[in-house]
């Protein structure tokens, strides 16, 4: 089709109901799509107006009929040379911390600082030291043992196993913990794992962070490092995540996305998946799903 220069792609839940009549009221043309599946279709299009806020008004109407629409450059359509995750809730289907705490009897107290951060209290570093203090006297081999059974995200192990004859290189950088994230690493074949070491002695949980704390502006820091070292430009990395403390981390990606994400961050990222698995995302890189 002359002059397209955009895919669409729109994804429903386990199926993916008609949407012709929104796609005639946001004028996204009547060109042909490709199926992807039961939920998922792809469209060629060109933009109406200046990308940034043709998304935004895309997304938001769409997510009114309980769809996700993500809009691509066509040249972006290919597999990044970079892809970064968030851990908690985004590589793997839980909350480290939260665990943690219900192991060792206090996850009330966790989820009452957790809140006050929310409600903007605490900021994201006084929130986790708050809450790692809570874990002090937690037995090490309990902590080493969740690492050892975190649960992967649905779609994960596939999506990495398609991108990995491209040669993509995978990290995860994480506020959450290093005994978790280096066994994700080893599990998952990552090539890079930075997140917060907890101290222990005579085999339990100090309640103390060692070294450096990885906030939001040092997960961001680690992405542009980890790209620079490896002599890449923004648009070859892609980033995921779900929480607000993954927003840099987004921003400083040449595509971001908010995966099964809280508000703040799917308001911001350049694309949102809501339904399914991490494999869902395979066509935004040119790959099938």
């Amino acid at each position: 089709m002359a002059g397209v220069t955009h895919a669409l792609f729109v994804y429903g839940a386990d199926s993916l109901p008609d949407h012709a009549d929104l796609m005639t009221e946001l004028r996204l043309g009547d060109g042909p799509a490709a199926e992807l599946g039961p939920y998922a279709r792809r469209y060629a299009m060109t933009p109406s107006a200046p990308l940034s806020a043709f998304r935004s008004r895309v997304r938001e109407a769409f997510a009114d009929r309980g769809l996700a629409a993500i809009v691509r450059p066509l040249e972006a359509l290919r597999p990044p040379r970079l892809l970064v995750f968030d851990m908690d809730s985004t590589l793997i289907r839980i909350e480290v911390i939260d665990e943690l705490a219900r192991l060792h009897g206090i996850a009330d107290e966790v989820a009452a600082i957790t809140r006050r951060a929310m409600n903007g209290e605490l900021d994201f570093e006084g929130s986790l030291r708050a809450r790692v203090a809570l874990l002090a006297g937690v037995a090490l081999e309990d902590a080493l043992g969740l690492a050892d059974a975190l649960p992967i995200q649905a779609g994960a192990e596939r999506r990495l196993a398609a991108l990995r004859p491209h040669g993509t290189r995978t990290a995860v950088f994480s506020g959450g913990f290093t005994f978790a994230a280096e066994r994700l690493k080893e599990r998952l074949g990552l090539d890079a794992a930075e997140a917060n070491v907890l101290e222990a002695r005579d085999g339990a949980l100090t309640g103390e962070v060692v070294g450096e704390v990885v906030t939001p502006e040092r997960k961001a820091r680690l992405l542009a490092a980890f790209r620079d070292a490896h002599g890449l430009a923004a648009e070859d990395v892609v980033a995921v995540g779900d929480g607000a403390n993954d927003a840099l981390m987004l921003a400083a990606a040449g595509f971001g996305v908010a995966f099964h994400a809280k508000p703040y961050l799917a308001e911001r990222a350049d694309g949102c998946v809501s339904r399914g698995g991490l494999d869902r995302l395979l066509p935004l890189f040119g790959l099938d799903l």
